[in-house]
Protein backbone atom coordinates (compact mmCIF):
# COMPACT_ATOMS: atom_id res chain seq x y z
CA UNK A 1 0.00 0.00 0.00
CA UNK A 2 2.66 2.52 1.02
CA UNK A 3 5.60 2.72 -1.35
CA UNK A 4 7.71 5.64 -2.53
CA UNK A 5 6.18 5.37 -6.00
CA UNK A 6 2.66 5.34 -4.58
CA UNK A 7 3.27 8.46 -2.50
CA UNK A 8 4.68 10.34 -5.47
CA UNK A 9 1.70 9.31 -7.60
CA UNK A 10 -0.65 10.54 -4.87
CA UNK A 11 1.16 13.86 -4.61
CA UNK A 12 1.00 14.37 -8.35
CA UNK A 13 -2.57 13.13 -8.78
CA UNK A 14 -4.01 15.33 -6.03
CA UNK A 15 -1.62 18.27 -6.35
CA UNK A 16 -4.22 20.97 -7.03
CA UNK A 17 -6.49 19.95 -4.17
CA UNK A 18 -3.54 19.49 -1.82
CA UNK A 19 -2.24 22.96 -2.59
CA UNK A 20 -5.69 24.36 -1.79
CA UNK A 21 -5.89 22.34 1.46
CA UNK A 22 -2.45 23.58 2.50
CA UNK A 23 -3.57 27.18 2.06
CA UNK A 24 -6.72 26.51 4.07
CA UNK A 25 -4.67 24.92 6.84
CA UNK A 26 -2.27 27.86 6.87
CA UNK A 27 -5.22 30.23 7.26
CA UNK A 28 -6.77 28.06 9.99
CA UNK A 29 -3.50 28.04 11.93
CA UNK A 30 -3.37 31.84 11.77
CA UNK A 31 -6.86 32.04 13.29
CA UNK A 32 -6.89 29.26 15.91
CA UNK A 33 -4.47 28.05 18.67
CA UNK A 34 -3.94 24.65 17.05
CA UNK A 35 -0.44 23.73 18.34
CA UNK A 36 0.25 21.29 15.46
CA UNK A 37 2.03 18.04 16.25
CA UNK A 38 2.07 16.65 12.71
CA UNK A 39 4.80 17.82 10.36
CA UNK A 40 3.64 18.99 6.92
CA UNK A 41 4.68 15.78 5.15
CA UNK A 42 2.98 13.57 7.76
CA UNK A 43 -0.23 15.57 7.49
CA UNK A 44 -0.09 15.54 3.70
CA UNK A 45 0.39 11.77 3.53
CA UNK A 46 -2.60 11.33 5.85
CA UNK A 47 -4.67 13.64 3.62
CA UNK A 48 -3.52 11.83 0.47
CA UNK A 49 -4.27 8.42 1.98
CA UNK A 50 -7.89 9.43 2.50
CA UNK A 51 -8.11 10.97 -0.95
CA UNK A 52 -6.62 7.94 -2.70
CA UNK A 53 -8.35 5.14 -0.75
CA UNK A 54 -11.68 6.95 -0.32
CA UNK A 55 -12.64 5.27 2.99
CA UNK A 56 -16.25 5.62 4.11
CA UNK A 57 -15.12 5.53 7.76
CA UNK A 58 -11.95 7.04 9.26
CA UNK A 59 -10.93 6.60 12.91
CA UNK A 60 -8.65 9.07 14.70
CA UNK A 61 -7.44 8.26 18.21
CA UNK A 62 -5.96 11.40 19.73
CA UNK A 63 -7.07 14.80 18.45
CA UNK A 64 -5.18 17.20 20.75
CA UNK A 65 -6.11 20.65 19.39
CA UNK A 66 -7.48 19.35 16.10
CA UNK A 67 -4.67 19.77 13.56
CA UNK A 68 -4.73 16.20 12.24
CA UNK A 69 -8.52 16.23 12.56
CA UNK A 70 -8.83 19.23 10.27
CA UNK A 71 -6.59 17.60 7.65
CA UNK A 72 -8.65 14.40 7.69
CA UNK A 73 -11.92 16.32 7.48
CA UNK A 74 -10.66 18.29 4.49
CA UNK A 75 -9.77 15.03 2.73
CA UNK A 76 -13.25 13.62 3.34
CA UNK A 77 -14.80 16.89 2.17
CA UNK A 78 -12.71 16.83 -1.00
CA UNK A 79 -13.79 13.23 -1.61
CA UNK A 80 -17.41 14.22 -1.09
CA UNK A 81 -17.97 11.18 1.12
CA UNK A 82 -17.09 9.61 4.45
CA UNK A 83 -17.24 10.24 8.21
CA UNK A 84 -14.44 10.78 10.73
CA UNK A 85 -14.81 9.25 14.21
CA UNK A 86 -12.39 10.94 16.64
CA UNK A 87 -11.58 10.02 20.24
CA UNK A 88 -9.73 12.01 22.90
CA UNK A 89 -9.75 12.61 26.64
CA UNK A 90 -9.96 16.36 26.08
CA UNK A 91 -12.35 18.31 23.89
CA UNK A 92 -10.09 21.14 22.72
CA UNK A 93 -10.38 20.20 19.05
CA UNK A 94 -14.09 20.99 18.90
CA UNK A 95 -13.50 24.68 19.49
CA UNK A 96 -10.85 24.93 16.80
CA UNK A 97 -12.55 23.24 13.85
CA UNK A 98 -14.65 25.14 11.29
CA UNK A 99 -18.31 24.24 11.30
CA UNK A 100 -18.27 23.64 7.55
CA UNK A 101 -15.84 20.75 8.12
CA UNK A 102 -17.53 19.18 11.14
CA UNK A 103 -21.24 19.66 10.46
CA UNK A 104 -21.93 16.40 8.63
CA UNK A 105 -18.65 14.49 8.69
CA UNK A 106 -17.38 14.45 12.28
CA UNK A 107 -18.33 12.28 15.25
CA UNK A 108 -16.35 13.10 18.41
CA UNK A 109 -16.26 10.94 21.54
CA UNK A 110 -14.63 12.36 24.64
CA UNK A 111 -13.06 9.91 27.08
CA UNK A 112 -10.83 6.86 27.15
CA UNK A 113 -11.00 5.19 23.74
CA UNK A 114 -10.45 1.80 25.36
CA UNK A 115 -13.96 2.05 26.78
CA UNK A 116 -15.56 3.30 23.56
CA UNK A 117 -17.48 1.47 20.85
CA UNK A 118 -15.33 1.86 17.75
CA UNK A 119 -16.72 1.67 14.21
CA UNK A 120 -16.65 -1.90 12.92
CA UNK A 121 -15.00 -1.37 9.55
CA UNK A 122 -12.75 1.71 9.19
CA UNK A 123 -10.70 2.22 6.05
CA UNK A 124 -8.04 4.42 7.66
CA UNK A 125 -6.92 4.63 11.30
CA UNK A 126 -4.69 7.39 12.69
CA UNK A 127 -3.21 6.82 16.16
CA UNK A 128 -1.68 9.73 18.06
CA UNK A 129 -2.75 9.36 21.68
CA UNK A 130 -1.14 7.98 24.81
CA UNK A 131 2.45 7.21 23.76
CA UNK A 132 3.26 4.34 26.09
CA UNK A 133 4.18 0.71 25.59
CA UNK A 134 1.06 -0.33 27.47
CA UNK A 135 -1.22 1.64 25.18
CA UNK A 136 0.58 0.20 22.15
CA UNK A 137 -0.04 -3.31 23.47
CA UNK A 138 -3.72 -2.43 23.78
CA UNK A 139 -4.18 -1.07 20.27
CA UNK A 140 -2.13 -3.74 18.53
CA UNK A 141 -4.15 -6.53 20.16
CA UNK A 142 -7.46 -4.74 20.70
CA UNK A 143 -7.72 -2.72 17.50
CA UNK A 144 -5.21 -3.56 14.79
CA UNK A 145 -5.70 -7.32 15.06
CA UNK A 146 -9.40 -6.85 14.24
CA UNK A 147 -8.97 -4.76 11.10
CA UNK A 148 -9.82 -6.23 7.73
CA UNK A 149 -7.06 -6.59 5.10
CA UNK A 150 -6.29 -3.41 3.21
CA UNK A 151 -6.88 -0.86 5.97
CA UNK A 152 -4.34 1.99 6.08
CA UNK A 153 -2.85 2.84 9.48
CA UNK A 154 -0.75 5.79 10.64
CA UNK A 155 0.95 5.92 14.05
CA UNK A 156 2.68 9.06 15.35
CA UNK A 157 5.66 9.36 17.70
CA UNK A 158 7.57 6.29 16.51
CA UNK A 159 10.80 7.55 14.91
CA UNK A 160 12.22 10.24 17.17
CA UNK A 161 15.57 8.73 16.23
CA UNK A 162 16.86 6.31 13.63
CA UNK A 163 15.14 3.58 15.65
CA UNK A 164 12.36 3.73 18.27
CA UNK A 165 13.47 4.05 21.85
CA UNK A 166 13.69 0.69 23.70
CA UNK A 167 10.56 -0.02 25.69
CA UNK A 168 8.60 2.67 23.84
CA UNK A 169 5.30 2.62 21.98
CA UNK A 170 7.29 2.49 18.74
CA UNK A 171 9.30 -0.52 19.87
CA UNK A 172 6.10 -2.42 20.71
CA UNK A 173 4.57 -1.51 17.35
CA UNK A 174 7.61 -2.50 15.30
CA UNK A 175 7.82 -5.82 17.12
CA UNK A 176 4.16 -6.44 16.29
CA UNK A 177 4.68 -5.50 12.63
CA UNK A 178 7.62 -7.87 12.35
CA UNK A 179 5.55 -10.66 13.88
CA UNK A 180 2.83 -10.08 11.27
CA UNK A 181 5.27 -9.76 8.38
CA UNK A 182 3.99 -6.26 7.58
CA UNK A 183 6.14 -3.65 5.88
CA UNK A 184 5.93 0.00 6.88
CA UNK A 185 7.00 3.37 5.55
CA UNK A 186 8.14 6.50 7.34
CA UNK A 187 9.06 9.86 5.87
CA UNK A 188 10.76 10.89 9.10
CA UNK A 189 13.98 12.82 8.57
CA UNK A 190 15.51 10.62 11.26
CA UNK A 191 13.84 7.32 10.42
CA UNK A 192 14.34 7.59 6.63
CA UNK A 193 16.18 10.79 5.68
CA UNK A 194 16.48 9.73 2.03
CA UNK A 195 12.72 9.42 1.57
CA UNK A 196 12.15 12.63 3.50
CA UNK A 197 14.50 14.54 1.19
CA UNK A 198 13.03 12.89 -1.90
CA UNK A 199 9.50 13.95 -0.97
CA UNK A 200 10.72 17.49 -0.31
CA UNK A 201 12.12 17.58 -3.84
CA UNK A 202 8.80 16.31 -5.23
CA UNK A 203 6.98 19.01 -3.29
CA UNK A 204 9.29 21.69 -4.68
CA UNK A 205 8.49 20.61 -8.22
CA UNK A 206 4.76 20.70 -7.38
CA UNK A 207 5.01 24.22 -5.87
CA UNK A 208 4.48 23.07 -2.28
CA UNK A 209 7.85 23.90 -0.77
CA UNK A 210 6.71 26.74 1.51
CA UNK A 211 5.91 25.29 4.95
CA UNK A 212 2.38 25.36 6.30
CA UNK A 213 3.96 25.48 9.74
CA UNK A 214 7.48 24.92 11.03
CA UNK A 215 7.04 22.04 13.43
CA UNK A 216 10.20 19.95 13.15
CA UNK A 217 9.10 16.60 14.63
CA UNK A 218 8.01 14.03 12.04
CA UNK A 219 8.11 10.53 13.60
CA UNK A 220 4.99 9.04 11.96
CA UNK A 221 4.86 5.51 10.56
CA UNK A 222 2.41 4.24 7.90
CA UNK A 223 1.42 0.69 6.93
CA UNK A 224 -1.39 -1.38 5.48
CA UNK A 225 -3.09 -4.33 7.19
CA UNK A 226 -2.87 -6.78 4.29
CA UNK A 227 -3.83 -10.29 5.38
CA UNK A 228 -4.45 -9.59 9.08
CA UNK A 229 -8.01 -10.84 9.15
CA UNK A 230 -9.59 -13.58 7.09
Amino acid sequence: MYTVETLIDWYRGHAADLRAAREEQRELLAQRPMRPKLDDIEAEIAYLTVRALRPRVVVEIGTYHGWSTSWLLRALRDNGDGVLHSYDRIGAAAGNLPDELTRTRWRFTRGDVRAADLPADPGFVLLDARHTAGFARWYTAGLLERLRPGVAVAVHDVFHGRRPWPGSEGAVLLRWLRGKGLAYLTASRRGDPDLHDHLLSVKRRLRMSAPVHRHSCDPMLFFGTAGLRA
